[in-house]
């Protein structure tokens, strides 16, 4: 059975990825991973607050005594403005890239294009393959148009691409008013790949306690509706790598996400829920589907039910709306 993918110009031998999550973020976890049958790994984000926390960090320790004890600055490193940072995801970047074979992908989340789009280039340097950039932006400022809020994201995607030439990919948000457009905006603004979608991690109140909660919700297999509407919408029209996102906890989710034309499947949530050798079952999950149904390669399904090979396409469009409404019937 021929399983392998491309994505973001990396050959992969086949195309489900763990993502982001606390076992990615450890070097033991990534080898676990690795040893389940991970195609590749996505560290965890840096944060763009993290960055610049450090940077002040720096710079208070060099300034504090710099009248009285001049002599005393010579006690500190003197990086050049670029290597200023948290060095730890640096070093596990290094670490990871030798110790494993599977590329590492890594993740910057930022929300301007300013001071910080130039660890992306550490980032490379450390050894990290790709980068995916993962813009956490709420636009709770209600006097900002649409227009502005999709210029700054742009801006932070040429940003990065000028800092980098290892291949990008950017995690989109689902509530662009256009997703389609904003897609091809990033394609040309410099993004190699597209992750549909960014989960953004809303609160919840506490009632007996009158707070704000900031659990985390794991995701389910029905939240694959939206992004796998997009990903059909979007196969064969963009010629960035398309990556799934979110709700993948079957081999089912991960083959109906195929189907539509996602390159490489993601998962996060249920690696968490069943440990890293739920891998090895989504990949066998995989694999029998296809045997079952006398495939031999996956380049025979990928996209099979993408919006423009269906001969129905009203199948992802308004007119599926009506269907379903005037379908139901109670219970």
């Amino acid at each position: 059975m021929d399983l392998s993918s491309l994505y973001l110009g990396l050959k992969l031998e086949h195309p489900i990825i763990a993502s982001a999550s606390p076992l990615t973020a450890t070097l033991d976890g990534i080898r676990r991973l690795e040893d389940a049958g991970a195609a590749a790994v996505v560290l965890p984000s840096l944060f763009q607050e993290e960055i610049e926390a450090a940077v002040a960090r720096y710079d208070h320790l060099t300034s504090a005594n710099e009248n009285s004890w001049p002599e005393a600055l010579t006690q500190f490193p003197a990086p050049a403005p670029d290597a200023q940072g948290p060095y730890e995801y640096l070093d596990l970047i290094g670490r990871a890239s030798e110790a494993v074979a599977i590329p590492v992908i890594a993740s910057l989340n930022g929300v301007t294009n300013e001071g910080w789009t130039a660890h992306a280039r550490l980032m490379a340097d450390a050894g990290a393959k790709a980068l995916e950039l993962n813009i956490y932006f709420i636009p709770t400022d209600i006097t900002a148009t649409g227009g502005e809020v999709e210029r700054r994201y742009l801006d932070i995607v040429g940003a990065v691409r000028a800092a980098v030439s290892i291949p990008l990919a950017v995690k989109l948000s689902p509530f662009f008013s256009a997703v389609g457009n904003m897609a091809v905006a990033f394609e040309q603004a410099g993004a190699d790949a597209l992750v549909l979608f960014n989960r953004f991690y809303q609160p919840d109140l506490d009632l007996p306690n009158l707070r704000v909660l900031t659990d985390l919700t794991l995701s389910e297999p029905d939240d694959i509706r939206l992004p796998l509407l997009w990903l059909a919408v979007l196969s064969r029209r963009v010629k960035a790598s398309l990556a799934a996102s979110t709700g993948v906890a079957t081999a089912d989710e991960a083959v109906k996400y195929l189907l539509v034309g996602a390159d490489v499947v993601m998962t996060t949530s249920a690696l968490l829920r069943n440990g890293p050798g739920h891998m090895a079952e989504l990949l066998g999950g995989l694999e029998r589907w296809l045997a079952a149904r006398g495939f031999t390669s996956l380049e025979q399904v990928r996209g099979l039910m993408s919006q423009s090979n269906l001969q129905d396409p009203e199948a992802f469009q308004r007119a599926n709306y009506l269907k379903i409404l005037h379908g139901y019937r109670r219970a």
